[in-house]
């Protein structure tokens, strides 16, 4: 069987294609640094091997799960389940026999590429090669070469991110730290659950936040109990906040009315408007504790969660109904920036879902505030057309130099390669294209694609 081209993902005309493929070449065998995903910890602390073909390729991952979920197949056919006659054979010929949908897909590619790049299977896969390629890959998880520590070197993660709550004790990343890994694995602080009252459980998380730090049940309590944290997180190797809200809106409020917000959202006698009011305030509040202790602080807006009542009810968060909504930014951030936008040493990413604010808003924020810089394009605009189509937007008024560097944003380990891979590939094909049309030279476009996996990256993560 031919192995993939190697020229995938890159221009189809030949003079930019050969263009592209100088410029790939320089990348393509780079470090990864991956400063926002959400592969746990004890993956490589236990390094224990993957049970079998579907943990490692379908089991937590949504990208998969929502797909085989919308040709109708039930969530709970897609667990293991032995008492329930659901072995993983049965659940990997379910994917194989779907197989054919993900064609075009970002996933179907990501796993194309970790079967051929990762495990060296290159026999097409669907209901006939089921069986063979289950008992190829199971075959190749027994061996020491494919547990979790040995593939995070073999990728080359120089530096990898986590996405942690506040009170986690991080004794996982303690032991990672001393334990040789190669390469550096660290804690995001993600405190949403503690900062929105229409979050589940607010008043419990809160109260138990006061309670591990001491800390009084004023306003001023709460947030040093906040401050706490952080500077726990920091100590444990922390360098960035990850904040997720569906509507991007900031207020900047004085502390007498932060407190008597507060105490309402406790009480539960908030109403929508105040609810709102208070998660907006504390957006500027994470921003002025960015600007003390100099956590990069991330906001990724615009994503309504759990779209299906009885699906969360059944299954829980993260299983693939979390959909995208029209997000505003430029009046919505504003507070937060008229207040720290100018800061010298704060770092705000922005990501969004909404690709119609990338050239109106986005762009233009980044192209003026020292603060704000793009997030790579995230989740449903991870795509190779979609990470082309942000270039596109945002680089001819912000550059590439007011962008993140690539995000992987990633529970599926094995696909972290094939996502930063993809990216470098449409990178390579962004600059060539302006190399072959005069607007970039050469050795422009060689600093800026070895810049884009390295030294960008570094930069706005403070790395």
């Amino acid at each position: 069987m031919q192995l993939r081209d190697p020229a995938r993902l890159l221009p189809a005309d030949s003079s930019t294609r050969s263009v592209a493929l100088d410029l790939y070449a320089r990348v393509a065998g780079s470090p990864i640094i991956s400063p926002h995903g959400h592969v746990p910890p004890s993956l490589l602390l236990r390094d224990e091997p993957y049970a079998d073909p579907v943990a490692l390729f379908v089991t937590g991952d949504h990208y998969v799960t929502r797909l085989l979920h919308a040709a109708g197949v039930g969530l709970d056919d897609l667990v293991v389940d032995e008492a329930a006659g659901r072995d993983a054979r049965t659940v990997w010929r379910t994917l194989a026999a779907n197989w054919h949908r993900f064609a075009g897909t970002a996933s179907g590619y990501w796993i194309e590429e970790e079967l051929d790049g990762v495990l060296g299977i290159t026999t097409p896969l669907g209901p006939d090669t089921a069986d063979a390629i289950y008992d190829e890959i199971a075959a190749a998880l027994e061996r020491l070469e494919f547990r979790p520590r040995a593939l995070f070197e073999r990728f080359g993660i120089r530096f990898l991110a986590t996405t942690d709550d506040p009170l986690d004790d991080l004794s996982e990343h303690a032991a990672l730290a001393a334990s040789g890994l190669p390469g550096r694995l660290v804690p995001t602080f993600r405190p949403d659950r503690y900062l929105d009252p229409d979050a589940a459980g607010f008043a419990d998380h809160v109260e138990r936040l006061l309670a591990a730090t001491g800390r009084s049940g004023d306003f001023a309590g709460y947030l040093g109990a906040l401050e706490d944290r952080r500077a726990h997180f920091i100590r444990h190797g922390a360098v960035s906040t990850d904040h997720g809200v569906e509507e991007l809106y900031t207020v900047d409020l004085d502390p007498g009315e932060g407190e008597r917000l507060f105490q309402a959202v406790l009480a539960g006698s908030a109403d929508a408007s105040a609810r709102r009011a208070f998660r907006g305030h504390m957006l500027v509040q994470m921003a002025r504790m960015s600007v003390d202790d100099g956590l990069v602080m991330t906001i990724h807006p615009g994503v309504l969660r759990n779209h299906s009542s009885a699906t969360f009810s059944s299954f829980g968060p993260d299983t693939g109904h979390d959909i995208p909504v029209a997000t505003e930014f430029t009046r919505g951030i504003r507070p937060l920036l008229e207040r720290y936008g100018l800061e010298r040493d704060f770092h705000l990413v922005l990501f969004a879902v909404d690709e119609t604010t990338s050239s109106r808003e986005l762009a233009p924020l980044a192209g003026f505030y020292p603060s704000v810089y793009l997030g790579a394009p995230w989740w449903f605009l991870d795509a190779p057309d979609a990470i082309a189509r942000h270039r596109a937007a945002v680089t001819e008024t912000a550059g590439f130099y007011r962008s993140s560097g690539f995000i992987d944003d990633t529970r599926a380990f094995l696909s972290i390669p094939a996502r930063h891979d993809t990216a470098r590939r449409v990178d390579a094909g962004f600059l060539a294209r302006l190399v072959v049309e005069g607007r970039v030279r050469m050795d422009a476009a060689e600093r800026v694609i070895d810049d884009l996996v390295d030294a960008i990256p570094r930069e706005v993560f403070k790395l």
